[in-house]
């Protein structure tokens, strides 16, 4: 292993939220979340769960997580619909998940994790320092993160002329940030939408241009996350040249990939919660970004496809896995 940057964040105001003098929370924590996946198979719920676990706050004594399990995004309404009476509610991922958090009555105490979308132009949200209302949380600027695995992949790849990129709903504007980039760079990147989850990935790949088959980037989303070990399997039978949204898809078998830590960001979201739960008001917690983002590059995976990657690419990687 190489070195390997550890997570970090930015808060939109100069001070931490997080500081003494908070009541005590209640005898019985009641936090809800609609995701992609249960809690059994979901780094991401069980990252935020042992955070709230070494805050105190434990299953079945004085803390009660619900999780409803979305199997498409028209479902996440109906999810957050069928959560019931909650003290906190984890809003996580899309877009989707916000509005439909929003949309339910009494203004419960809403904690983002608003990875495929900007909160602030969106208008959910007055600003990173002081967001208002019943929202706080955690924002990713994945829109500006997709246009810079364009030009990782362009680094790895210099001789790239034609990639793929897999895109669904959630993910549209990251295709869109992508496409422009791609353009800049020389590259001709063609968009294969996803249709109804399960995703076929192996229909999409046969819908992509021939000269771009070989070549894949992918933005993420809630079921691009969920499916990151079928991507992996597809890269590694076809021989694919991958660039992924995080280090959970390199774990998985992609090629590389670039971005921040999603597990941090729910970990540190049960920080939001706790705070919210000793008495603070949402809407007076700054918003947080993260400032640490990992290169990680699968050396397994360029072996088996039969890639060498450049040096300067190698000696750039936060961490290699061997």
């Amino acid at each position: 292993m190489m070195k390997r940057r550890t997570f970090g964040l930015v808060v939109g105001a100069a001070a931490s939220p997080f500081g003494a003098g908070a009541q005590q929370p209640p005898k019985m924590l009641r936090v809800g979340v609609v995701n992609s996946q249960p809690l059994s198979s979901s780094p991401l719920l069980r990252a935020f769960e042992q955070r709230m676990a070494a805050l105190g706050y434990h299953e079945g004594k004085n803390f009660s997580f619900e999780v409803v399990v979305a199997k498409s995004l028209e479902e996440y309404a109906q999810g957050f619909q069928r959560l019931g009476k909650m003290d906190v509610i984890l809003a996580s991922g899309n877009e989707i998940a916000l509005k439909s958090a929003l949309a339910l009555p009494g203004a419960v105490p809403i904690v983002m994790i608003a990875v495929d979308y900007d909160p602030i132009a969106r208008g959910y949200v007055k600003s990173l320092a002081r967001p208002d209302g019943n929202v706080t949380g955690l924002y990713l600027q994945q829109l500006e993160l997709a246009m810079k695995r364009i030009e990782i992949f362009k680094d790895a790849l210099p001789d790239l002329q034609a990639a793929t990129m897999f895109w669904d709903r959630a993910s549209a504007d990251q295709w869109n940030a992508a496409r422009d980039v791609a353009g800049k760079l020389g590259i001709r990147l063609a968009g294969v939408e996803l249709g109804d989850t399960p995703y076929d990935y192996e229909r999409a790949l046969t819908e992509a241009p021939a000269e771009g088959r070989g070549t894949l980037i992918m933005p993420t989303s809630p079921y691009i996350f969920a499916d990151r070990a079928k991507l992996g399997d597809l890269t590694l039978r076809h021989r694919i040249v991958s660039i992924f949204a995080g280090r959970e898809w390199s774990e998985a078998g992609g090629l590389l990939s670039y971005g921040a830590s999603i597990r941090d960001m729910f970990a540190h979201a049960a920080d939001y919660v706790d705070r919210i739960a000793r008495g603070a008001r949402p809407g007076d917690l700054p918003i947080e970004q993260p400032t640490k983002f990992e290169l990680v590059v699968n050396l397994k995976t360029a072996k088996a496809i039969g890639v060498t990657l450049p040096p300067v690419l190698l000696a750039r990687a936060d961490e290699v896995i061997e």
